[in-house]
């Protein structure tokens, strides 16, 4: 059996990402999917981006991810989401087609170089004491590899819930993967036992469509790349509507609460705090009298209508009633009912900042069996799993991605640091930074990382540093030009409700007026750069780096000051349980996990400031290792 570099386990967003990430760098890949017909499938929601996630998705594609230009060629509406809020919590949504959107990726999977794909089940690992090397399958083949990912998503001892019945199961009537999990326990690894869920399709043609609320696309020119892409007018664009549950929707789900496999014990696995069933958004909160729902199309090549917001682990009959209570479904032909899915996943805070397991040298995680949710985290963590692999295989440091650098970072800095016992989700709540890991500026804050890796391409380089200096030329020029008394602009102002100008004021501070946008105002300009090209995202980016001038600066301030807690690094194996005046959860919690600094250290769960101060104390009076990174 050929030995490969890299072993990839599990064909999903994440396995995707991983295996691409390896493969494109020239490293010899081995993909291990149950079914390669279901590689990139979406059991769920079908739309790739959302509320943070969407800003994931370009930081993906900065770094020289597919999951972006996978998107954009297999959607069927675009939305900007939060247009009426700032910068830093827009972010794009796309609704993407279920049917083409996976056999896109799997003809680009065919096609990449150093890829091989193998249909089989992984049960065991091949490993020493301290490291992996390679892995066992169903059909009783040996592979060996110099790293293994597993990307298991939800597959792992899965089992499907609906009412009082539970049967062993994957998603979409898939096979789970048994055995795995075992061999991990054997390997003294932690395992976390997780719920989510997925409601009912709906026949389209069983809907009463002008009971809902359309919900259009609002962007034509805008996708998750930042490499050229044609784009659907928004005419052409599939619109989702909006509908609320009623109040008979409320009295069937709490007359049959006990009936739910999750209201009536059959749940083990601890659910999704963000995206919870309907019985228990209904349970959890009593005060609401409705639900919003959206009606949602899953692909040009069905009629089936995905009804976002309804999961449950209810019995068809009772779902039957729920369903047709709700406005424009009265008479709905349901394709496929919800069911919840409890599944095996790991610990993460027994990963390093790589991804690695602490315990087994060339064992790397990635998406949902990390203890994540959707689609966006997932491919997330596979790109990061699969460079990061790859870093190990080629005797390179790890590469790390800090919060102020990008919603990947914050995400694993969570997972690693604070653990999670729910399926974790991305959240723009969860950034400190938040004006500077914006949706616009993915390709400012990683494209140089990627190229760097390997994964963008010297062409699209050469494109991203014209566009970088052409931004800066411009930002000079903002501030060193000025509109006069008699500028024509002052048309353009009185029109927006401004005074005219009494005297000379420059492009930039113009340019920080309210609903003074870039692209109107260099109608205006004297001696625009001749050799100036941005389109319709830089000019934006541009727009954004004036008008927030100020609060981005005191972020990046705010960021300059965390790092110099990071910058005090701690040593790994310490036992902390030697050191005098820290609590004990923060002895066990410093042991646990082994932050590898101060800053890290500081945002564990349980450790208090005092602990942290203590910390400070023994550094200084030399009673463990530390040194500052300069």
């Amino acid at each position: 059996m050929k030995k490969y570099e890299v072993i990839v386990v599990g064909g999903g967003h994440a396995g995707v990402e991983a295996s691409l990430a390896c493969a494109n760098r020239g490293l010899t890949t081995l993909l291990i999917t149950l079914n390669f017909k279901m590689v990139s499938n979406m059991p769920c929601n079908p739309s790739i981006g959302g509320s943070a996630k969407g800003i994931v998705v370009r930081e993906i594609d900065a770094l020289g991810g597919f999951m972006g230009k996978a998107a954009d060629h297999e959607y069927l509406q675009m939305k900007m989401l939060n247009t009426k809020k700032g910068p830093g919590v827009q972010c794009l949504r796309a609704q993407a087609d279920k049917k083409r959107y996976p056999h896109f990726i799997q003809e680009h999977l065919k096609n990449t170089k150093n890829l091989d794909i193998l249909e089989d089940m992984v049960i065991d690992l091949l490993y020493d004491k301290s490291s992996v090397f390679g892995v066992k399958t169903k059909q009783n083949l040996d592979i060996f590899s110099k790293s293994v990912i597993l990307s298991t998503g939800t597959y792992m001892n899965s089992e499907i819930l609906v009412g009082h019945s539970k049967h062993s199961g994957g998603p979409d009537g898939e096979k789970p993967s048994i055995g795995l999990s075992d061999s991990l326990k054997k390997m003294g690894i932690e395992i976390i036992r997780l719920k989510t869920g997925t409601p009912q399709r709906i026949a389209k043609e069983s809907i009463d469509f002008s009971k809902g609320i359309i919900q259009e696309g609002n962007v034509e020119d805008e996708g998750f790349s930042y490499e050229d892409h044609d784009f659907i007018p928004i005419s052409k664009q599939i619109p989702c509507w909006l509908i609320y549950t009623t109040p008979e929707t409320h009295k069937i789900i709490k007359d049959n609460l006990l009936e739910s496999a999750m209201y009536g014990g059959l749940v083990k696995g601890v659910g999704p705090r963000y995206c919870p069933s309907i019985e228990d958004k209904i349970v959890r909160f009593s005060d609401k009298p409705r639900h919003q729902l959206f009606l949602e199309p899953e692909s040009y090549d069905t009629n089936s209508i995905y009804l976002q917001g309804f999961s449950t682990s209810m019995p068809v009959e009772i779902q039957e009633k729920m369903v047709h209570s709700l406005p424009g479904l009265e008479n709905a032909k349901i394709l496929k009912y919800a069911y919840a899915i409890e599944y095996d996943a790991l610990d993460p805070t027994q990963f390093d900042t790589s991804l690695m397991v602490k315990k087994y040298k060339g064992l790397f995680i990635a998406g949902q069996i990390c203890g994540t949710s959707g689609y966006e985290e997932a491919a997330g963590l596979g790109l990061m799993a699969g460079i990061n692999a790859g870093q190990y295989v080629l005797n390179k440091p790890p590469f790390i991605l800090n919060r102020d650098e990008a919603y990947i970072g914050v995400m694993i800095d969570d997972l690693i640091t604070k653990g999670t016992k729910e399926p974790y989700r991305l959240l723009s709540s969860r950034a400190e930074y938040r004006l500077l890991l914006r949706h616009d500026n993915a390709d400012l804050r990683l494209t140089e990382y990627g190229h760097q890796l390997g994964l963008i391409s010297n062409e699209r380089y050469k494109i991203f540093l014209k566009k970088k200096k052409d931004i800066s030329v411009l930002e000079d020029y903002l501030k060193n030009n000025y509109f006069g008394k008699t500028s024509k602009v002052n048309e353009y102002l009185v029109e927006l409700g401004y005074e005219p100008l009494e005297n000379g004021v420059s492009y930039e501070e113009i340019l920080k007026r309210n609903n003074v946008t870039f692209t109107r105002l260099k109608e205006y300009m004297i001696d625009y750069p001749n050799d100036v090209n941005l389109n319709s995202i830089g000019e934006k980016q541009i727009s954004i780096l004036v008008k927030y001038q100020g609060y981005i600066q005191n972020e990046k301030l705010e960021a300059m000051k965390a790092k110099k807690l990071e910058s005090i690094k701690l040593p790994s194996n310490f036992d902390y349980s030697k050191l005098d005046g820290l609590a004990l959860e923060a002895r066990q919690k410093f042991n646990n996990i082994q932050p590898k600094d101060i800053g890290q250290a500081s945002r564990i769960s349980g450790v208090n400031p005092s602990d942290i101060n203590s910390l400070i104390i023994h550094i200084k009076k030399g009673d463990l290792k530390w040194y500052w990174v300069i």
